[in-house]
């Protein structure tokens, strides 16, 4: 059993399009994904890869190659679209009503565990907007964690825990755990969502040692509060790829990110992610990936045996359907 002080580490990459919504592009996928699992076996880091349905559909190959790494695969939506609460505007995208997401959702796990060749367990919501509605769903398709809660948004989950049904910020006895995003909540934020106390891009737009020293602070909060300090990481395979800072045209129109966005993305969005994972190694973090800080929690939280099964190398039969099997 890992001891209550020991700091954990979630990587999550977000496997999408190329920054985000913004393209329908997979450089980053297709280019950066083998750069990150180089990387990870170096530092001897695990992670949890979450793909969009249609990343797992079009490119079945890299997921594969990151089961193969022995990482956890997990769900990111289907295209990348607003599945739960929309926290603040994005040019062009409506979250959807509250009545597609159980399907949405479902087509996604589908598409993702065709890819696999298992049922996933693990998902995180595009941009982290996630909802009670997405959380109600995952449970029904059997998922066990969900890494959407923005810690910078809403500032109150410091620590892993399980939602209530009726709200997903709330804890309850969803048997889906709920892993916060840590943020650094000792700064007054200048923005009116709170989006400079998030941990992305820091390490590509401030450096490795401003996120590594914003780690420090969190992990300070949580022991002055006597609780166990989870920091879980969300990057993307297309930032260790260099984006264009300028307009990107495609279809009827052109598109142009704001500028922090794509700042400092390829070899030193790399280098400084290197720094982060030694600094983190210096300071005795353990890595793990979601589903096994999952099996972890549950036997410090609420005494259960650790379910070898409830991991990203789940064989047991999936609630959401291969694409294509019939019942």
């Amino acid at each position: 059993m890992i001891p209550d002080n020991q700091v954990m580490a979630i990587f999550g990459f977000d496997m999408e399009t190329d920054i985000g919504s913004w393209t329908p592009f997979y450089e980053g996928l297709e280019r950066g994904t083998p750069r990150l699992l180089e990387l990870l076996a170096e530092q001897e880091a695990s992670a949890t890869f979450y793909f969009t349905g249609h990343a797992a559909e079009t490119h079945p190959d890299v997921v594969t190659m990151v089961d193969a790494a022995s990482h956890e695969v997990g769900c990111h939506s289907l295209y990348h679209e607003t599945v739960g609460d929309e926290l603040f505007p994005i040019p062009g995208i409506a979250p959807l009503l509250v009545e597609e997401v159980p399907l949405r959702l479902q087509r996604a796990t589908e598409a993702v565990t065709a890819a696999l060749g298992r049922c996933v367990v693990s998902f995180r919501a595009p941009r982290l907007f996630g909802s009670t509605a997405m959380i109600n769903a995952l449970e029904s398709l059997g998922y066990t964690t969900d890494a959407s809660y923005p810690l910078y948004y809403y500032r109150e989950r410091l620590t892993p825990y399980h939602p209530s049904r009726t709200d997903w910020t709330a804890e309850g006895d969803s048997p889906i755990l709920e892993i916060p995003n840590f943020a650094d909540l000792s700064m007054q934020s200048a923005d009116p969502f709170g989006r400079d106390r998030d941990q992305w891009p820091k390490y590509r737009t401030e450096g490795a040692e401003s996120l590594l020293a914003a780690i420090d602070r969190f992990i300070a909060l949580t022991c002055n509060r006597a609780l166990p300090a989870v920091l879980c990481f969300y990057l993307h395979p297309w930032e260790f790829v260099e984006m264009p800072s300028g307009p990107i045209h495609y279809g009827e129109g052109s598109v142009l990110p704001d500028p922090f966005i794509v700042a400092g993305c390829g070899e030193h969005a790399l280098h400084q992610l290197e720094a982060v994972l030694r600094g983190l190694r210096e300071r005795g973090v353990l890595y793990c990936t979601a589903s096994s800080l999952a099996a972890q929690w549950n036997v410090r939280t609420r005494g259960l045996a650790v379910d070898t099964q409830s991991s990203s190398r789940d064989d047991r039969p999936c609630r959401a359907k291969a694409a294509g099997e019939v019942e």
